[in-house]
């Protein structure tokens, strides 16, 4: 959907006439029948006419085609300003423009990320030369006329309140900058001759047409690039049980009709290759030519996984095949031709981002024709955590879908003992298995009198950047808004040490050096290591003879249990059981990172006891 589209000429008209913003409200309640909000509104007064100042300049062809508010394909993305014509070649060609009202931006340690006053105070925002590089690789990835016609795609940034850009231009943000360069409230004349290297000879706004028009469907050099990227690489080889559920997905793949919906429900533990086999899946869909995406609530996997799959912690085009869950709010019915969903778990009915949300498993169902969904139900971590095999039964009845479902038994993490995993089930309480007392040399566990000695272990062990520290979320998230500030404070031991997140966003996990932060629970669910180390919070402790939890030690940053207090007062005991389930399956979910080691100090020294005696006489570090 376009907004407004029109020729420089017209446009530069109902500038100097001084009723863009006007045209542009009539035209977007025309197509919509909504009003629009008053800071847009706003938005649009002061941009527009900042537009009109640079393609007022003679050298700017007068047949360049002139596009406000396009909307991507059934995405929540929207490019604020497309320009089109011919360029030096005589090829079709469009100019992406991120247009910003920021007045100060700084720079931050996040990757493709930068700092400044949004709504009532600072927020950490993409970087507007990333930005419109990502909608240019969208539109390559998954515009069929992009390629079709040959467009030449070029994006760029236009910060026309700012004058100091100091925190743009910083050298972490070169590679963004140099693909989309970042124009500034004095930089006119400049922006003006970059546009007319790129688009020498208007073409009214053809270009935007057929853009306009194209059909969302990966294009066959993307699909060609990531299937390259899985040959060779080991993290991604599928065995056993994880080639069977792969190929029952290709099959149901090969026969996806319109009007008809179908769902595949996949369930694992820990460690049984849940991911990936939906890596995979994304590949192999891709090079068949479908429409299809990965999916995950939680950014971490999406981040992890992606750059593994292309070798770069650094953001790039291939982004937009890993998109989080809350992406499909008033999608067309069946318009993905597959959602591979990792951690399905994680699904919400809503979420802080877009309040209009109902039910993301509803949702996804709704906009795939195949929904491929991986669960483990006992990886729900919040209250806001709704997905379980009844809740995909349901839904799927509801779009009266075709639902098979397949299984991933096989235990390829913490050393591929089943006993140790149900060695957890009995110690954190979940449900009783026969192994109360693990067995000795069928898994790394170590149980630590000191978190101090705890994080010295996980850095002699961090050879190969395979070791890293966790924990449960009870302490503040203070170095967030002050990066001097410890998060984790333990006495009497003096520990001391911070969260993660601050510098290393998702990848986290991944970044050399971070073996001195601590990861919580949603920024390593889903991924893996070869040791880690895990400190259990006050909020797990050890009385009379059982494991009791304790919600009221949860930190209040975390946003897992949001709702008890309130909660207590309406259905005291149906919110303690929740919250019960909650913690414990945190604790399962940390504690089964680990593909050969798992380390342990528990804050709680009787709890910390008991560990020590039911881990099979393990010796005490």
């Amino acid at each position: 959907m376009i907004i407004y589209l029109a020729t420089r000429e017209v446009f530069l008209q109902h500038v100097r006439e001084q009723r863009i913003e006007e045209e542009v409200r009539k035209r977007y309640f025309d197509l919509t029948g909504h009003k629009v909000a008053a800071n847009e509104f706003r938005a649009w007064q002061n941009s527009l006419q900042c537009v009109g100042n640079v393609l007022q300049f003679k050298e700017i062809p007068p047949e360049l085609g002139v596009a406000i508010e396009y909307k991507i394909h059934n995405t929540a993305k929207r490019i604020d300003l497309l320009l089109s014509g011919r360029n030096a070649n005589g090829a079709p060609a469009a100019v992406i423009v991120e247009l910003k009202q920021w007045e100060t931006v700084e720079p931050t340690e996040l990757d493709g990320v930068v700092r400044t006053f949004l709504g009532k105070g600072p927020r950490e925002t993409t970087h507007p030369s990333y930005q419109a590089m990502s909608y240019g690789a969208l539109l390559r990835g998954f515009n069929t006329a992009v390629v079709e016609h040959g467009i030449a795609l070029q994006p760029c940034a236009y910060l026309h309140n700012c004058v100091n850009g100091s925190g743009l231009t910083d050298a972490r943000y070169r590679p963004y900058l140099e693909r989309a360069p970042l124009f500034l409230r004095h930089d006119n004349a400049a922006m003006a001759t970059f546009l007319r290297r790129c688009l020498e000879v208007g073409d009214r706004g053809r270009t935007i047409e057929r853009i306009r028009d194209g059909k969302a469907k990966p294009s066959q050099q993307l699909a060609d690039a990531v299937e390259r990227m899985l040959m060779g690489n080991t993290a991604f080889v599928l065995i056993d049980e994880q080639k069977v559920v792969y190929e029952q997905a290709l099959a149901l793949a090969r026969r996806i009709r319109e009007a008809r919906h179908t769902v595949l429900l996949v369930q694992g533990g820990p460690g049984t290759g849940k991911s990936v086999v939906a890596v995979n899946l994304l590949a192999r869909l891709l090079g068949m030519g479908l429409n299809a995406r990965y999916v995950s609530k939680n950014a971490a996997p999406r981040a992890v996984y992606r750059a593994k799959l292309t070798g770069s912690l650094q953001k790039g085009e291939y982004d937009n095949l890993f998109c989080g869950s809350a992406c499909f709010v008033g999608c067309p019915e069946g318009f993905y031709d597959a959602l591979i969903v990792d951690e399905s778990h994680r699904l919400m009915t809503k979420t802080i981002y877009d309040k209009e949300g109902e039910n993301q498993v509803k949702e996804i169902i709704h906009a795939s024709k195949l929904a491929v969904f991986f669960l483990d139900e006992d990886q729900r971590v919040t209250f806001d955590d709704i997905g379980s095999t009844a809740e995909i039964e349901k839904w799927s009845q509801f779009h009266e879908a075709e639902l098979q479902r397949a299984e991933l038994p096989s235990q390829f993490r913490c050393s591929g003992s089943d006993g140790y995993l149900a060695w957890l089930d009995s110690t954190l309480g979940i449900r009783p298995t026969a192994n109360e007392r693990l067995d000795p040399g069928s898994y790394d566990v170590r149980v630590f009198d000191d978190p101090v000695a705890l994080h010295e272990a996980i850095r002699q062990a961090n050879h190969s950047n395979q070791a890293r520290m966790v924990a449960g979320y009870c302490w503040n998230w203070a170095s967030k808004y002050h990066p001097n500030a410890w998060d984790i404070t333990i006495e009497p031991w003096g520990y001391r040490a911070r969260w993660n997140l601050s510098k290393d966003g998702s990848v986290w996990i991944m970044k050399p050096g971070t073996v001195e932060e601590v990861g919580c629970i949603h920024t390593c669910q889903g991924l893996e290591l070869e040791t880690i180390g895990v400190i259990i919070g006050p909020d797990l402790a050890y009385r009379d003879g059982q494991v009791v939890t304790v919600p009221t030690a949860r930190a209040r940053t975390d946003q897992s249990l949001k709702g008890y207090k309130v909660g207590l007062k309406r259905d005291p005991q149906a919110i303690r059981l929740k919250a019960d389930a909650i913690i414990r399956n945190t604790y399962r979910t940390l504690m089964s990172r680990g593909t050969k080691a798992c380390w342990v100090f528990a804050c709680d020294p009787e709890l910390n006891g008991w560990l020590k005696q039911v881990a099979g006489g393990v010796e005490e570090f």
